[in-house]
């Protein structure tokens, strides 16, 4: 618990501190841009892995249950991280209806995720997990709201007169969704997360 505790702190931790503007940009100005990227580079991914290791080595020495979720959680989560799954395909620099709309499609999916695992899994690994990052993506999405320093990348961009980014952003996600949901949560994540699989 408490590798998976330490990750959470270093990779959330490094991403909160992009929420203070004044001191990130005094530790830029005393580092240097490019040092901070890689300092904030490098912390995020030792976070991230840490964060992985911490809680395959959680669920190995045996899960701390909470409480007991009910068995159609499972389906709810299933099906809310579909609109996560477009949620990110709605991202990048060409806009579409649906980017225009949620104007933070990655934090949206990234709430709608970690929202739906919360849902489904009662144990308090998991609560401080999906618990950590639904935490932190409203405090992202708060803290762009309020942000005035960047007043050129602030979203929403206007949306295009067509919808194909649309449809490609709902089939492209649609189809990842269900490959990763049926045939590779179970092998990377060690858990079945579609219905009849165990």
């Amino acid at each position: 618990m408490a590798i998976l505790i330490l990750g959470l702190v270093l990779f959330l931790g490094t991403h909160a501190f992009t929420m203070l503007r004044r001191p990130r940009a005094d530790l830029i100005g005393r580092l240097g841009e490019n040092r901070y990227k890689g300092a904030y580079t490098i912390l995020s991914l030792l976070g991230f892995a840490l964060m992985i290791y911490g809680f395959g080595l959680y669920r190995a020495e045996g899960m701390i249950p909470v409480w007991d979720p009910p068995v159609w959680t499972r389906h709810l989560a299933l099906t809310l991280t579909l609109f996560a799954f477009i949620s990110l395909a709605a991202m990048g620099p060409r806009p579409s209806h649906i980017q225009a709309a949620v104007k933070h499609p990655m934090l949206l999916a990234i709430k709608i995720w970690a929202t739906a695992h919360l849902l489904a899994n009662g144990d308090l690994g998991s609560i401080l997990l999906f618990g950590g990052f639904l935490a932190w993506a409203v405090a992202a999405r708060i803290s762009l709201k309020r942000r005035a320093d960047e007043p050129a990348r602030k979203l929403p961009k206007p949306a295009p007169a067509g919808w194909t980014r649309d449809i490609v952003a709902v089939v492209a996600g649609t189809a990842v969704w269900f490959l990763f949901a049926r045939f590779l949560h179970p092998i990377l994540i060690g858990v079945a997360a579609w219905p009849g699989q165990g």
